[in-house]
C-alpha cells in the first residue's frame, strides 16, 4: 500500500494526467458523443471536476469532525443537470488543478494515524481518510481511459 505522501503525490499528478488526455482537442471534439449512450469528453472532464470537489470536502470533513457522514451523490444526475456543454473546458480543468493543490496542502500537514480516521458514507458505510483519498487518486485515471476510447472513436491519437 502506497503512504500517504506517495498517494498526496499521485494525487497532485492527476491535473496533469487529464490535460494530456484532452491535449489537441477542439471544442466541438470535446463536446462530441463519439461512443452512443456515453459522455461527451467536456462531460468527463465536468464530472471529474464536480466530483473532486466532493471528495476534498468529503476529506476536510473527516480531517474535521468525528465520524462525520459522506452523503453519496449521483454521478448521472449532476452531469445531466449541471450544464455540462455550457462549461469551459480549461476553467474545469483549472478547478480541479486548484481543488486538489489545496487539499494537498492540508493533507501534507497530517500525521499518520489521521489518514485512518473516519466518516459514514450514506451509502457505503465507513470510510478511511485513506480510503477517500484512494479513490480520488484513482478517479482521473479511471475516466482517461474513457476519454482515450472518444478520441480513438473521433479519429485522434491517444
Amino acid at each position: 500500500m502506497p503512504t500517504p505522501r506517495e498517494q498526496i503525490d499521485a494525487y497532485l499528478a492527476g491535473p496533469d494526467t487529464l490535460r494530456r488526455a484532452v491535449a489537441g482537442m477542439t471544442p466541438d471534439q470535446v463536446r462530441a458523443r463519439p461512443v452512443a449512450g456515453k459522455w461527451s469528453t467536456l462531460e468527463v472532464v465536468c464530472h471529474l471536476a464536480d466530483f473532486d470537489a466532493i471528495l476534498a470536502d468529503r476529506m476536510k470533513r473527516i480531517i474535521a469532525l468525528e465520524r462525520p457522514s459522506l452523503l453519496a451523490a449521483d454521478e448521472n444526475r449532476f452531469t445531466a443537470t449541471l450544464a455540462c456543454h455550457e462549461r469551459d473546458l480549461e476553467e474545469e480543468l483549472r478547478l480541479i488543478a486548484a481543488t486538489r493543490a489545496q487539499m494537498a496542502r492540508i493533507l501534507r500537514t497530517l500525521p499518520p494515524a489521521d489518514f485512518a480516521r473516519q466518516g459514514v458514507h450514506s451509502e457505503k458505510g465507513p470510510r478511511t481518510l485513506q480510503d477517500i483519498l484512494a479513490a480520488a487518486v484513482n478517479h482521473i485515471p479511471h475516466h482517461v481511459a474513457f476519454i482515450a476510447a472518444k478520441r480513438l472513436a473521433l479519429g485522434l491519437p491517444t
